[in-house]
């Protein structure tokens, strides 16, 4: 019975292994070919922020900057709960300042679903709605490149997020390694076979005329998943804008991104109970591979932790029981076959720094630690299933501040 269902699952796994291994392959190129506009739509500018006042300045300072027409465009930064003087440092930037007190519902997703019912009732309406955090930086092109897709008739827009501060630390880098990988083989190639983008929880464009529709309603620890969920069940397949860079600050210390990770697979594990089921039988009722695949995202923390429990079993079975006592899948195979997975799955993260002209040696050697960060991920997924009930928000501090003209100045 034990062995039977350790090949149950290992097939499983492994087939899911093999559809994202192969879909990654479509992003190896990139279409160059876009349709240019002039400047059509005008932008509310959202941004979540916590006692930010390190950092705010520098983001409302990159935003006022943007190559495009600042009468289209207004900032509004939701000041959820502060403590400090993230308001004061806002208006003396000369843009709104949003004050929220609600100590009962924290996290960006009950600010954002605040901010927007205040939004939709005021004199000025707005034809999209960009969302970022305090610790970004945008692109100088970010709203032209909105403006864009918006008039190419996207409705809701996910731009690139790349690292501000990729070689701070192992951990940033490990961050900066993951997102290039994501962007380049996970986005770009579902970019290219027409399928739905995954919102990054910043560096979101939606219209406004689809969120009156829906409703925000995200309000889960993971809000970006929830709202992608949502959008892909009603038929609405985000798209990604690869030009748009959105630049987001990583956490330094391997506690502090445990901390964040951790909030993300909690609310993963929520998003994955409500939404599974749902797109999987959309997917099979529509033959829909958008829905079928996004219903495979959501249970990427399932997959996870199984993987995890079964290797630790394995290990547990090896040390303490003279194992291995359970069949498993790879024995029915040939022994280059375990190898060469190993291998491509290493190969593809080469491959993505390679293909996103990553220059840093720093970077390259960081691929030597990048394997304990990726592991990391076993435990706090696993501590994760047993907290998943827990809805307090964690909020990360930010105290690096970065301009948009030291990115622009060094090549990473």
């Amino acid at each position: 019975m034990v062995d039977t269902l350790f090949i149950v699952l290992q097939v499983l796994l492994a087939a899911i292994g093999v559809y994202q291994f192969t879909l990654s392959l479509f992003g190896i190129y990139r279409k160059k070919e876009k349709k240019v506009y002039e400047p059509q739509k005008s932008f509310a500018v959202l941004v979540a922020a916590h006692n930010e006042e390190a950092v705010i300045g520098a983001l409302v300072e990159n935003l006022k900057a943007l190559d495009y027409p600042r009468e289209m465009y207004d900032v509004f930064v939701i000041c959820d709960n502060c403590t400090d003087g993230t308001a004061d440092i806002v208006r003396e930037h000369g843009v709104y300042a949003c004050e929220r007190h609600n100590p009962h519902q924290r996290g960006k997703g009950h600010a954002i679903e605040w901010m927007l019912k205040k939004l939709w009732e005021m004199p000025r309406q707005y034809d999209a709605v960009v969302m970022l955090d305090a610790d970004n930086l945008v692109s100088k092109d970010f709203l032209t490149e909105m403006n864009n897709d918006l008039c190419s008739g996207a409705r809701v827009i996910q731009g690139y997020i790349d690292t501000k501060n990729p070689e701070d630390s192992w951990i940033t880098a490990a961050y900066g390694v993951t997102y290039w990988y994501c962007n380049r083989l996970w986005q770009l190639s579902r970019k290219n076979l027409n399928m739905a983008n995954f919102l990054g929880g910043t560096g979101m464009c939606f219209e406004s005329k689809l969120l009156k529709e829906m409703g925000w309603g995200a309000t889960s620890l993971v809000e970006d998943l929830e709202f992608t969920a949502r959008c892909v069940k009603n038929g609405i397949n985000p798209v990604l804008n690869y030009n748009a860079r959105v630049f987001d600050e990583k956490p330094l210390t391997f506690k502090a991104s445990a901390r964040q990770r951790l909030r993300w697979m909690q609310g993963h594990f929520t998003v994955a109970r409500r939404y599974f089921f749902p797109l999987l039988w959309q997917s099979i009722k529509e033959r829909n591979l958008a829905k079928f695949d996004m219903a495979l995202y959501t249970i990427t923390v399932y997959t996870v932790l199984v993987t995890f429990l079964m290797t630790a079993f394995m290990w547990v079975d090896a040390a303490f029981f003279n194992g291995p006592n359970v069949a498993t899948f790879f024995q029915y195979l040939p022994e280059w076959v375990p190898v060469v997975s190993l291998v491509l799955s290493c190969a593809v993260f080469v491959l993505a720094l390679i293909l996103e002209g990553v220059k840093s040696w720093r970077i390259y050697v960081s691929l030597i630690t990048f394997p304990v960060f990726l592991l990391s991920w076993w435990p706090i997924t696993f501590y994760a299933f047993f907290t998943q009930n827990n809805k307090v928000w964690s909020h990360t501090e930010h105290t690096r501040v970065v301009r948009l003209e030291e990115m622009q100045g060094k090549q990473v």
